[in-house]
């Protein structure tokens, strides 16, 4: 099990650990249709946002088969919440994860998604030793295939209605990067920011 060390300041955004405190201002973004529309889950109540904001407050830890990461994204001019960004063990004997993310609308176009997926990763093939990260999206979501390629992630898999969204099958993208062309991308490429 690895600890991890927050939180994470970035240049604009931080990335720490979820707290109940968060309540209102999580369970405002998940319960909007816009930011579930390509999700396998529907808009949620209160109530479900307060359970799921309940089990991110315990991810604070990677390392085994049964830990996750979970982090709150804030803005670090003003404090508000941005989103969040989750890191979990897929094959973890392999050095595997996935990365997952999800922001406010009113965070869309700013590029706090971009700096945090990027500080993320940054501690994926940093201090969590990882080798490889994959990301996964509904085909017709757009702006989350975007960000992955944004982030150097090459698109691997585009597999034809192989998941029920929302009772319509739908098409699925599986984009992943490596540690060593993360950390050893040249100028003019995808690198990680320094610090």
């Amino acid at each position: 099990m690895t600890r991890v060390d927050l939180p994470i300041r970035l240049d604009r955004v931080t990335l720490r650990a979820f707290s109940v405190d968060d309540l209102d201002v999580f369970a405002e973004v998940h319960a909007q249709p816009e930011v579930t529309r390509y999700l396998c889950w529907e808009p949620r109540s209160r109530a479900e946002a307060s359970t799921a904001l309940e089990r991110r407050t315990t991810w604070t830890a990677f390392g085994t088969d049964d830990e996750s990461l979970a982090l709150a994204v804030v803005a670090n001019d003003d404090g508000r919440y941005l989103g969040e960004v989750l890191l979990w063990p897929v094959d973890l004997s392999n050095g595997g994860a996935e990365i997952g993310f999800l922001f406010s609308p009113a965070a869309a176009g700013h590029g706090y998604a971009t700096e945090a997926t990027r500080g993320l990763l940054d501690l994926a093939f940093g201090p969590l030793g990882l080798h490889r990260v994959v990301g996964q999206c509904d085909a017709r979501n757009d702006a989350s295939a975007r960000l992955m390629r944004r982030l150097g992630m090459r698109q691997e898999a585009h597999f034809r209605r192989n998941q029920k969204v929302k009772g319509e099958w739908c098409d699925g993208l599986v984009f992943a990067v490596l540690a060593e062309e993360w950390l050893g991308a040249s100028p003019g490429e995808v690198s990680p920011p320094a610090g």
